[in-house]
């Protein structure tokens, strides 16, 4: 297929390489169906673990929390843990010019299967992201669409809000331990000209927002800005527990984890819900400063996304 190869990459063998002149995405089946690679000119926003190079699933052993593009389903704290899901191996299969599709293990405790598409852009680097749950069990399933990327540390933020936010302060914080703080005060997060920006590492680590703007972006100190666009449904209920539609972790300034969050899904068995993100990358100059232009950041999102 065009744009379609192999490669040995991170200690796994025949990595499928989707790839055009300005990007290449590396997709690794072996340990959780992740993105190992998502790059603008050879620059990777990808954030991985060298430590876990190779690393393989054994059933009934203990697991990492593997690094990289990664995509789940929720809601986090109701659904089973699932690691035939989340670091089991994948099969991989190309299915037309950059795009390859990826299956994993049938699974259990969820009573899902989930499939995962990939395509690159034949001239840019937009890659659109599907996820598909397939409902394998007797009964109705009510999950939702959960992407973990792992993005390199450092960044900023950049949100935009939508004026109906049920949050005072416009975003909730977690923590310390099972708080979910509503009104929360930390001197690296601002709300300015309708837009959450987050220009630090947070008191505690993970935050939610519940935009339905339909997309973010995050300005990295390798002046990439990593944009990710993707539907929203008012209308519909939103089954993590605050109702978000995004949610942003800081871990220190190692990794930034750009999670949208897919509405409840009501899938009856034999049926299937999917959910696209689409990303891409584009030079944007990191402010030294910490200043954010939310103007230009909006125009060059809005370039990007059409």
């Amino acid at each position: 297929m065009e744009g379609v190869s192999f490669m040995d990459f991170c200690g796994y063998p025949k990595c499928t390489v989707l790839s055009n002149t300005s990007a290449r995405v590396v997709l690794g089946p072996h340990c959780g169906g992740r993105i190992l690679e998502y790059s603008l000119n050879g620059v990777n926003v990808i954030k991985l673990d060298p430590k876990h190079d190779g690393w393989i699933y054994v059933p009934g052993k203990s697991a990492i929390d593997p690094y990289g593009g990664r995509f789940d389903i929720g809601p986090e704290m109701v659904i089973p843990l699932h690691p035939d899901l989340w670091v089991g191996p994948w099969q991989a299969e190309a299915i037309g010019s950059r795009t390859v599709r990826m299956t994993s293990l049938p699974d259990k405790p969820t009573g899902v299967q989930l499939v995962r598409e990939f395509e690159l852009a034949r001239d840019s680097t937009r890659l659109r992201c599907t996820q598909i749950i397939r409902n394998i069990s007797e009964t109705p399933k009510n999950w939702c669409h959960w992407s973990r990327t792992l993005a390199v540390g450092g960044g900023i933020c950049v949100i935009p809000l939508t004026p109906d936010s049920r949050f005072p302060n416009k975003y909730i914080m977690y923590g310390p331990g099972t708080v979910m703080n509503y009104k929360p005060n930390d001197t690296n997060i601002t709300v300015s000209n309708d837009f959450l920006i987050i220009s630090g590492i947070p008191q505690f680590p993970k935050l939610g927002i519940d935009s339905y703007a339909g997309w973010f972006s995050y300005i990295m100190k390798n002046n990439i800005m990593f944009i990710k666009h993707f539907p929203v449904y008012p209308e519909r209920i939103y089954n993590e527990m605050a109702g978000i539609t995004i949610s942003i972790y800081y871990y220190t300034d190692l990794f930034c984890e750009l999670e949208p969050i897919g509405p409840k899904e009501n899938i009856k068995p034999g049926e299937s819900a999917a959910y696209t993100e689409d990303w891409c990358l584009v030079p944007f100059d990191y402010p030294r400063d910490g200043k954010i232009d939310s103007a230009k950041v909006k125009d060059t999102v809005e370039k990007n996304i059409r």
